[in-house]
């Protein structure tokens, strides 16, 4: 039996190092060119793959990363167990309060943002499959149905992204497109996972389809339920009685491998285990916003650049791109999506424009596109450049997600802060100390100032809060909520010296809290003022400046040196 000597242990380290240093690299200037990291990291593999070195120096690409022997398969099971511990954290976006409490927008733009896509990809691909790049020998149904999936599928931890950058993931519209992409994304798995039951006609460790259906549906509903109140219950044993973050990293990442190695047990791929279990962990209110940016940091920065850039060590992007079939894959995507969100959006009652910005949201295919046509090529379903136009459509759907949210918004037009503010809703210092106390003393600065009832304007922002935390971290929170009967737009803020939890996503507290109240007929308002205010505050320099103001012409001193 062949073993590994230190010859192949050594080539190995070499070639995960190099793999690891061109990924990061390359990722780190994708994202200050406003691109998603994985880009650089894709491109990272096609330098070092067959497309660029392999042609340019053929002996070395053969030396580092060769196609076959002990070292490929070391490459390959590191590349898998890479992308378990990436879906482990994709799953844990996947807040499940947030999609109970968004009702039915949420799940009415995920229903026809995965159905709208799916059906015209389906009969598309199964009515033109050799012209789409099936394999020859492969099934045309499976084909149909892997490229509907691989189309309707959202990029969850990308659309996550995207609202972050723009100061949006907190407000009503992001609300509306998380809980649209995570129902998309456990609706989509689930699919997919039925599907690899079907390549061959039989699950894996002999099971009948059938069986292994019933234990994936078994294994869904028990993480979900029981297992989410048994995670709920351990965490803060873990919590006590370990070591910081170590404790709560070591549990979420053995959860996940178990969960990935029941799934791959029983015929269904290891990655759909890791996302269920990824879920169920995220779902728990004691695993704090902190926790979880250090295992998403720990798994994204090492584990996932690896995954990514080992995609382009598998195929020539140059010999197999084909301009066509590349601009058909994606334009089906990009149509199908767009009018999946927004169809799905107008359904639930929003307003043209920002239905128009939920359907591209939704647009984004992103990673989860790329790992299912890697899995469908690993599995001889697809050709080579179906799975080239696959990453192309994935790459070129991320990129354009962003700009057109942009452009619909008219962020750029937004309203100004500084023109929102009076010296009647400025308040030094705030008395409360609980989220649900600031809300009412700033509710009550609303209610004199412009005679509306303070308890109603109260229920409404706590309703909100309660739905989703608004605390966007460096010390600042944005409350907010639609108020019918409201004549414009009123923002007053509060300035808090203790600091109160807002359980931003640094774990710090919050001192400068901006309380927005905007016309049920005016959608874009709040979403212009969040993003403005997410800019404004991007370092924490600006909100120690901020306590020391002591009126409200000194905050809007500071305000302007800002801009």
């Amino acid at each position: 039996m062949d073993t590994m000597t230190s010859h192949h242990l050594f080539v190995l380290l070499l070639s995960l190092g190099v793999l690891l240093a061109v990924a990061r690299v390359l990722g780190e200037l994708a994202q200050r060119f406003r691109q998603p990291a994985v880009m650089g990291e894709l491109i990272a593999g096609i330098l070092l793959g067959p497309t660029v070195m392999g042609a340019l120096m053929p002996e070395l690409n053969a030396y580092l990363f060769p196609m076959k022997g002990l070292n490929a398969i070391a490459l390959d099971t590191i590349s898998n167990m890479a992308i378990v511990l990436f879906l482990l954290v994709a799953g844990m976006e996947v807040d499940l309060s947030t999609l109970w409490k968004q009702g039915r927008i949420g799940y009415k733009v995920g229903i026809t943002s995965i159905v709208i896509p799916f059906c015209i990809a389906f009969t598309t691909a199964f009515a033109f499959p050799e012209a789409l790049g099936r394999h020859l020998e492969a099934d045309p149904l499976i084909f149909a149905l892997f490229l509907a999936i691989a189309v309707s599928i959202s990029a969850l931890p990308i659309i996550a992204k995207i609202l972050m950058d723009m100061g949006l993931y907190r407000s009503d519209l992001g609300m509306v497109a998380i809980s649209a992409a995570i129902f998309n994304d456990l609706v989509g798995w689930m699919i997919f996972a039925v599907i690899l039951t079907l390549i061959d006609g039989h699950a894996g460790n002999g099971n009948s389809i059938l069986l292994t259906i019933s234990l994936t549906l078994a294994f869904v509903i028990a993480v979900l339920t029981l297992g989410r109140w048994l995670i709920h219950k351990a965490l803060p044993f873990v919590q006590a009685y370990t070591r910081w973050p170590g404790g709560e990293l070591s549990f979420a990442l053995v959860l996940g491998l178990f969960g990935a190695a029941f799934t791959e047990w029983i015929g269904i791929h290891a990655i759909f285990g890791a996302f269920i279990v990824g879920a169920a962990i995220g779902d728990s209110p004691h695993l704090r916003e902190r926790s979880r940016v250090i295992i998403e940091d720990f798994i994204s920065f090492i584990f996932a650049p690896v995954f990514f850039a080992s995609i382009g060590l598998k195929v020539n992007f140059l010999t197999h791109f084909d301009l066509w079939l590349a601009l058909t894959v994606t334009m089906i995507a990009c149509v199908c999506k767009f009018a999946g969100g927004a169809v799905g959006a107008r359904w639930g009652g929003l307003h043209r424009r920002e239905a128009c910005a939920v359907g591209f949201t939704m647009i984004s295919v992103g990673t989860m596109g790329i790992i299912i046509g890697i899995l469908a090529f690993e599995a001889g379903i697809i050709r080579q450049r179906l799975f080239v136009a696959l990453i192309v459509m994935a790459i070129f759907t991320s990129m354009i997600s962003g700009p057109a949210i942009r452009m619909t918004l008219h962020i750029e037009k937004r309203l100004r802060l500084r023109d929102m503010l009076s010296s009647k809703l400025f308040l030094k210092g705030i008395r409360s100390v609980s989220r649900r106390g600031v809300i009412d003393e700033l509710t009550q600065m609303v209610s004199a100032a412009e005679g509306l009832d303070a308890s109603s304007l109260a229920a409404a922002v706590w309703d909100r809060e309660e739905a989703l935390s608004t605390g966007i971290g460096n010390g600042v929170a944005l409350p907010h909520a639609r108020i019918k009967g409201l004549r414009q737009t009123q923002v007053v803020v509060g300035l808090s010296s203790t600091g109160i939890d807002f359980d931003a996503p640094d774990n710090r507290p919050v001192h400068v809290i901006f309380l927005i109240l905007t016309p049920a007929e005016a959608p874009d308002a709040q979403l212009q003022l969040a993003a403005e205010i997410a800019r404004l505050f991007r370092h924490k320099g600006l909100t120690e400046r901020a306590l020391r103001a002591e009126n409200v012409t000194d905050f809007l001193a500071l305000l302007r040196s800002g801009i």
